[in-house]
């Protein structure tokens, strides 16, 4: 039976449930990215295109080596350490440029 407290909270739920959203958010910005270098190259290649599709690439290769890092940093701890603030902000400016980014082709 349970305690008056609640039932105990299983540990090992939280990282795997994070780390799974970790890969669910590199998933979705990997689709992204290559939406948004195939809307820059699409009709021939011109110099802006060429520079927002180098851009777009260059903001997924970041957030793919924050998202990696946090992965394993999940998956080796017994209890996993709080993200960084400089990964976090990391993180979040490589997911609103990109944003920014795919606003500025689609216009």
């Amino acid at each position: 039976m349970s305690s008056a407290a609640g039932p105990e909270r299983d540990p090992g739920l939280q990282p795997e449930r994070t780390r799974l959203a970790w890969r669910r958010t590199t998933l979705a910005s990997t689709v992204a990215a290559v939406l948004a270098a195939k809307t820059a190259l699409h009709g021939g290649a011109s110099a802006a295109g060429i520079v927002a599709c180098a851009l777009c690439c260059s903001l997924w290769l970041g957030f793919l080596l924050v998202a990696h890092r946090r992965i394993r940093t999940l998956a080796l701890a017994a209890v996993p350490p709080v993200l960084a603030p400089r990964h976090a902000t990391a993180a979040i400016v490589c997911t609103v440029a990109m944003a920014a980014c795919g606003v500025a082709l689609v216009l």
